[in-house]
C-alpha cells in the first residue's frame, strides 16, 4: 500500500520540488498539498495523508501551530518539520506539539524518502545535527538505566547508540556491514524491549533521560 503524504510549504518553487519527488518515488501517493497553514487547516483532516511534510515559517498560521491543532484530532497522522531552522526552541517546540520527526530542506531528496518511509515504519528521522541536539539536551548518563543494563544485547545497544547520534538505519548497516533490514529487525527488537514507539523514547528510556 502507498505511503499517502501531504505537502505544507509556501515557497511555491520548494513545494512544486517537494511534490515531483514524491510523484516521482514508488510507494508514495502525494494527496493534497498546501500553500499555507489556513490552507492545510481545511485540507489535511479531508485527505488524511500518513505522512505530512511540514514547513515551520508559513505565513499566517505557522507549522508549529498547524500541528498543535491536527494531532490531537488526527492521532494517527505523523509530521515531519521541514525547514531551514536548527534552532533549539523551535526544534522542542515542534516535537511537544506533536510533530515525529525533523530535518532540514538542504536535505537530498533520497535521505527525505527514507526518512519518510522511517517514519511510516514507526521511526523518528532527524537530521543528524537536529539528532545530537535533541539528544545533547539531556544530561548525559554513560550507563543505562537501572534494570535495563542487561535487557539489550551487544548489537541491540550499538545500533541504539548510533541511532541516538543521528544516524539513519543505511549508515549504520554500511558502518556494521549488514543488511539495512538487519539493522531495522534489531531496532524493533530495541522497541519492543524498551516498550516504546519511537527512536527518541528508546534513547531516553534506555539512558534515562
Amino acid at each position: 500500500m502507498n505511503i499517502k503524504v501531504g505537502i505544507v510549504e509556501d515557497n511555491s518553487d520548494i513545494r512544486q520540488a517537494l511534490e515531483q519527488i514524491i510523484q516521482m518515488s514508488s510507494g508514495m501517493e502525494l494527496v493534497c498539498s498546501c500553500e499555507n497553514g489556513e490552507d492545510a487547516l481545511v485540507k489535511l483532516p479531508i485527505y488524511e495523508p500518513k505522512i505530512v511534510l511540514m514547513d515551520i515559517n508559513l505565513g499566517g498560521i505557522n507549522g508549529i501551530e498547524v500541528v498543535r491543532q491536527i494531532k490531537p484530532q488526527f492521532e494517527d497522522m505523523l509530521f515531519m518539520m521541514c525547514t531551514v531552522y536548527e534552532e533549539d526552541e523551535k526544534i522542542f517546540e515542534a516535537l511537544k506539539a506533536g510533530a515525529s520527526g525533523y530535518i532540514i530542506k538542504k536535505t537530498t531528496p533520497s535521505k527525505l524518502l527514507e526518512a519518510i518511509k522511517e517514519l511510516s515504519e514507526g521511526g523518528a528521522p532527524m537530521s543528524s545535527l537536529i539528532a545530537r541536539k535533541v539528544v545533547t539536551a539531556f544530561q548525559p548518563k554513560p550507563v543505562a538505566a537501572d534494570g535495563l543494563g542487561e535487557l539489550l544485547t551487544k548489537r541491540e545497544f550499538e545500533i541504539l547508540e548510533m541511532l541516538a547520534s543521528g544516524l539513519v538505519y543505511k549508515e549504520i548497516a554500511d558502518k556494521l556491514t549488514i543488511s539495512a533490514e538487519t539493522v531495522r529487525k534489531h531496532v524493533y527488537n530495541v522497541y519492543g524491549k524498551l516498550h516504546v514507539g519511537n527512536r527518541i523514547e528508546a534513547v531516553n528510556k534506555y539512558f534515562g533521560r
